[in-house]
């Protein structure tokens, strides 16, 4: 992975690589794996807080409602179908 900074973004760089005492290449791996898991966190998995995680659980224990107009496309045959 080539990257491309700053004079200024590298050597912040390099300040907190040298602050943590490890090198380069584990500082730069550990740090964007991480600003990954926080982009993509919204995407593919959901953390509630216990009342959210209450509330949530709550809507999913309610019947479900009838729609009629669901329930008639469900019925209809796919437009993909073999």
């Amino acid at each position: 992975m080539d990257l491309r900074t700053t004079p200024e973004e590298r050597d912040l760089i390099d300040r907190a690589v040298d602050a943590t005492g490890g090198d380069l290449t584990d500082f730069v791996v550990s740090h964007t794996v991480i600003a990954a898991q926080r982009v993509l966190a919204d995407r593919d998995r959901f953390e509630l807080d216990a009342d959210s995680l209450a509330n949530w659980a709550a809507i999913n224990a309610r019947p479900a409602r009838d729609l009629p107009g669901l329930r008639r496309l469900m019925r209809r045959p796919s437009p993909f179908g073999e």
